[in-house]
């Protein structure tokens, strides 16, 4: 048996609750994690509220990225070995002592990072990857903005467009999260509470592509902000995903709207995300060009602590479950 944080039932971080559950067992193509952090993300506290149900097959325990040690693989594995040191993205199960996961979803710690930082990395840099350079298409010397940008998602996505020659833009909501915004790449923060970001990319001619997730009122203001064949990428609705849209500036500007969640993926759409993550950012996080930011470290136990912050939206980057 192991120690895991499981979800009582729907509702507040209260619903987090310590359990004891049965160790899993490899599949024939995956391997079992012993789970040093785990890292928090938004889609495991709408799980835990009821409005994100785990894919058939996945574990109901929330935690979608780790980092740790293999301790056990299947029989038709041949990457990983006993022992090693990775950082994963996982189908759910985080929140424990022991997770399995496809062995084509582990990625090497980094060099330089420690295993803290390194289960920061898969959910936010699978994601960021597939929906910004994969799905959106970004290149070198356009113009992106990113919602959200003192978020998980938020800070790797400003680095890696900056590390790529894009020009980067963000919202944040507050001055001194713009600042720690600019301080990884932006070229301009605007606080949302009190600028209007369509106004002010609209002075530089719009923006080529905008990953959001905030969504419902932001959907019709993004479509404004955009340049004429510009992007707009969808990754999550934090506002609603009901909104009336004029679509005439669709065509006439010949805009694309698209988006992708991450988890109802196949292994094999994962794997290839990890394989483009290990051949063209991996050398990066390993130079110490892009880093994840971290914010703050809560014990297992305390899951329910590390929910009510990322809600409260406070944090600045990544926070994480020390697990071992």
């Amino acid at each position: 048996m192991m120690q895991a944080v499981e979800i009582t039932q729907a509702g507040g971080p209260e619903v987090l609750a310590l359990t004891q559950r049965p160790m899993p067992e490899p599949a024939h193509d995956g391997v079992v994690i012993k789970v040093a952090y785990a890292g928090v993300n938004r889609p495991d506290a709408l799980q835990r509220a009821g409005l994100y149900n785990p894919p058939a097959g996945a574990s109901d325990l929330p935690g979608l990225e780790c980092a740790g040690e293999v301790t056990a693989i299947g029989a038709g594995v041949t990457d990983w070995k006993v022992g090693d040191q990775v950082c994963a993205l996982l189908p759910g199960g985080g929140y424990a002592e022991y997770v399995a996961t496809p062995a084509a979803h582990c990625l090497p710690v980094p060099r330089g990072l420690s295993l803290a930082q390194a289960a920061c990395l898969p959910e936010t840099f699978f994601t960021v990857w597939s929906n910004v350079f994969m799905r959106g298409g970004l290149q070198a010397g356009e113009r992106f903005l990113v919602h959200g940008g003192s978020s998980g998602i938020g800070t790797t996505a400003i680095q890696l467009a900056h590390a790529f020659g894009a020009r980067v833009f963000t919202t944040a909501g507050s001055d001194e999260k713009c600042a720690a915004c600019v301080g990884l790449g932006a070229e301009s923060a605007f606080n949302y509470r009190d600028a209007d970001f369509v106004a002010k990319v609209k002075e530089l001619g719009g923006v080529d592509l905008i990953l959001d997730m905030v969504g419902g009122p932001y959907i019709q203001r993004n479509l404004s902000a955009l340049a004429d064949d510009g992007r707009l990428v969808q990754i999550a609705f934090l506002q609603g995903p009901k909104v009336e849209l004029n679509l005439v500036q669709m065509m006439t500007r010949r805009l694309t709207i698209t988006g992708s969640t991450l988890r109802p993926q196949s292994d094999l759409a994962k794997a290839r995300i990890a394989q483009q993550l290990r051949a063209q950012v991996w050398p990066l996080i390993g130079a110490g060009k892009v880093a994840p930011v971290m914010d703050q470290e809560f014990a297992l136990a305390d899951a329910a602590a590390a929910h009510a912050r990322m809600e409260s939206s406070a944090h600045i980057g990544k926070i994480v479950l020390k697990v071992a």
